[in-house]
């Protein structure tokens, strides 16, 4: 399945600015945040996890939460993004794409997942 999610590279600069870290924690583990050099990089990864929930057709959710999808960096710095295992087996996913893009204060990321 395909998901795609766009995000308000605004929107999630004001809440780190209003909860510093701890707006990053929501969505974000340790060394996700490590990854994060610019807003628009927060909210690609907002997306990029929107739209993984997306590709599994739950959302987020009780289904899907933010900390179930892992984001990552290649050698090359493309994004790569991996769902929990019990999420991977749960849904049959054998591989999963991930592609970020951000212009003009959105950020957009879509998500192909392939069955076993």
């Amino acid at each position: 399945m395909i998901g795609i999610d766009v995000a308000s590279v605004d929107r999630i600069k004001r809440m780190h600015e209003k909860f510093g870290r701890k707006a990053y924690e929501r969505f974000l583990d340790d060394e996700e945040i490590a990854l994060i050099k610019r807003p628009e990089s927060a909210a690609g990864f907002w997306a990029a996890k929107e739209a993984a929930s997306k590709a599994l057709g739950t959302g987020i959710g009780k289904e899907c939460g933010f900390h179930d999808i892992k984001i990552k960096k290649s050698k090359l710095g493309a994004p790569k993004i991996k769902y929990k295992k019990e999420i991977r087996k749960k849904y049959k996913i054998k591989k999963s794409y991930l592609s970020i893009t951000h212009d003009q204060g959105l950020a957009i990321a879509v998500v192909h997942n392939t069955k076993k």
